[in-house]
């Protein structure tokens, strides 16, 4: 309880950062606790029909559990959740967190009932929405803000390493599930082979969970003493009010511009099997090693850029950055779901996701950058609630509205997703464009302070 109670405030102006291997270490655990967060999410969606089968679920039901009902406690729990995170031990909330992700995936695999599966995905939710508010909050204090593009950069690679991991091995799982027969397990006895899959994937994750307590709570950096009290749900409010014009453009251009990384993950696929020809295992397989191999080094490319910038001075780097990859995914999203050739779609699908990506690590260390420490947990869970509702709701909606409403042709699918894509990067582009003076002016007045 000592761990969760205490208080981790310095002086202000504290600029004794953590020995690079400490902070490094950090990060890399919590690269892991991010790869098992993206499995532990996805793999309902790569054993949909065994559980519909099972359970006797409806298209509707499955829809809900993998995306709204996930993301609204995911989102909304994330809000209670930043606050902790301003105020309390950062280590042993996304500790606690990754233990009651993966005990609830593997609960998944217990479940018998949509009601059941309903409440496990929702521990799922509330146990992930710990990870990233804590994980900015401590990289932020981890590394000076020259280095801090490329550290978080490293940190939001885990969620392609995940997502490729999961496309890679998603034919299996799903052809395993259809085919294999029931396993018994001792205590729990027999168990469908979908059941196990949410076990297997699950529990490992427990080990994470023991890793993060070898993680050193770092020092919060730049904070004048304050009481607990003074963290306040209105401070936050009050702070968003007064700084609306650059939260407001973050938040909308960065999720716009996060919206082609996520057709990638879900419709694309579609494109590749429908209009390409391409098989599912062998569309998982490609698409898979695609984002494993270009989506990593595009995040990375990003903040590295960024830390180069800022470096130079250009305190408004990461807008910068941002309005480049912008840019440069305007033809790429054109292309990359209107070419039929198989050889060629693989092509433009490399830089596709490396671009797509570039902006994933710059909207964390943008918002960092602007906000006070004691604030960034609740700050930045507001970006996660925003940032979902868009991907999650917005982007795969639209293309499914496009599709059948507008083109009236499940074979359109690669056309809506271009319409989508395109839309959505030139309004992100140039939002954040529009930004950059109050960014600037932002960064100013926190560097100030």
């Amino acid at each position: 309880m000592s761990e969760m109670s205490e208080s981790i405030q310095t002086p202000a102006k504290t600029t004794v950062w953590p020995k690079p291997a400490l902070a490094w270490w950090t990060v890399a655990v919590l690269v892991m606790a991010f790869i098992f967060s993206i499995a532990d999410r996805i793999i309902i969606s790569l054993l949909v029909d065994p559980i519909k089968t099972d359970l006797q679920l409806s298209e509707t039901d499955m829809g809900l559990l993998m995306g709204l009902y996930f993301a609204l406690f995911y989102g909304l729990m994330g809000l209670p959740i930043g606050r902790l995170v301003d105020k309390y031990s950062r280590r042993a909330i996304v500790g606690t967190g990754i233990f009651v992700w993966s005990l609830m995936t593997a609960l998944c695999g217990l479940s018998s009932t949509f009601f059941q599966l309903f409440f496990a995905r929702a521990g799922v939710g509330i146990g992930q929405a710990t990870l990233s508010p804590s994980a900015y909050s401590m990289i932020a204090d981890s590394f000076p803000k020259e280095k801090l593009g490329r550290a978080l950069g490293v940190y939001q690679s885990g969620a392609f390493l995940g997502v490729g991991l999961a496309l890679m091995f998603g034919g299996l799982a799903i052809r395993f599930a259809a085919t294999a027969d029931d396993v018994s397990l001792p205590l729990l006895g027999s168990v469908a082979p979908w059941q196990l899959a949410f076990i297997v994937i699950g529990l490992p994750g427990i080990i994470v969970a023991a890793l993060m307590f070898t993680v050193k709570e770092p020092a919060r950096q730049g904070m004048k003493p304050a009481a607990a009290a003074e963290i306040s749900v209105g401070q936050a409010i009050g702070f968003g009010v007064k700084r609306w014009r650059v939260f407001l453009a973050h938040f909308t251009g960065f999720a716009l511009l996060a919206l082609p990384m996520t057709t990638l993950a879900t419709w694309v696929p579609a494109y590749f099997m429908r209009v390409v020809g391409m098989s599912a295992p062998e569309t998982g397989f490609k698409l898979g090693i695609i984002i494993l191999i270009f989506s990593p080094i595009g995040v990375i490319a990003g903040g590295w850029l960024s830390d180069t910038l800022l470096k130079r001075g250009i305190s408004d780097a990461p807008l910068r950055v941002a309005v480049m990859a912008a840019v440069f995914m305007v033809p790429l999203s054109i292309l990359a779901t209107t070419i039929k050739d198989p050889f060629w779609v693989l092509v433009v699908a490399c830089p596709f996701a490396f671009g797509a990506s570039i902006t994933m690590g710059l909207a964390a260390t943008a918002l960092q950058l602007v906000t006070p420490n004691r604030l960034r947990g609740q700050i930045a869970a507001v970006w996660m609630l925003f940032l979902n509702i868009i991907t999650a709701g917005l982007g795969p909606t639209a293309v499914g509205i496009v599709t059948g409403m507008v083109f009236k042709d499940p074979m359109a699918v690669g056309l809506s997703v271009a319409t989508v894509n395109t839309i959505a990067v030139v309004l992100g582009g140039l939002i954040l464009f529009t930004s950059w003076k109050p960014y600037r002016e932002a960064v100013a007045l926190e560097n100030a302070a």
